[in-house]
């Protein structure tokens, strides 16, 4: 598997990513209005897509397939979250376990958008626990993290971190679309 620079000179706590497509038209355009429209039926199509990027690399089916939370306030206005829209097709898809409450989201942050990178890792920092009593449930699993969009890596480091700390085996990250990398 290739590594970008970035993540030669600071690997990620992830072992590895995978996305179905670039962020990018038209994929850009159907991702927002599925985030923030209430497009659900956008959700059967955009699964397929993470099922063949997964079946690209061949990869092993995981022992858990978790959303990326969203805080509370976050899910009262937009009454769903897209995360886990996807997750439980692609968990429905491979007979895999999926569970929209294991991960939370205890800290509220800002959106991500307009922050750079230095500020998209500290406004994560902290924000995600696995719900206390069932810690032991990651104990020793592969754990895939399912999310929509990848511009840093600061969501999925944080999310990896918090995982791999409680006894994860593995973090892995399915996203529908990457950013580019910014040209230099």
């Amino acid at each position: 598997m290739a590594l970008c620079g970035r993540c030669v000179r600071s690997p990620p706590r992830f072992d590895s990513a995978i996305a179905a497509v670039d962020y990018s038209h038209p994929w850009d355009r159907l991702i927002s209005d599925f985030k923030y429209r209430r497009v659900l039926d956008l959700g059967e199509a955009l699964c397929d897509l993470l099922m063949a990027a997964h079946q690209r690399h061949a990869g092993d089916t995981p022992d858990w397939l978790l959303p990326v939370p969203l805080g509370a306030q976050r899910l009262r206005e937009r009454g769903y979250n897209q995360s886990w829209e996807l997750a439980r097709r692609c968990a429905r898809r491979l007979s895999c376990p999926t569970d929209a409450a294991l991960l939370l989201r205890i800290r509220e942050t800002p959106h991500q958008l307009s922050l750079p990178r230095d500020r998209r890792l500290a406004n994560v920092r902290g924000a995600f626990a696995i719900e206390p009593p069932r810690r032991a449930e990651v104990v020793g699993r592969r754990i895939t993290l399912i999310d929509d969009v990848m511009t840093t890596q600061a969501t999925a480091d944080e999310l990896s971190g918090v995982l791999l700390d409680a006894g994860a085996q593995s973090v892995q990250v399915w996203v529908l679309a990457r950013t580019p990398a910014p040209e230099h």
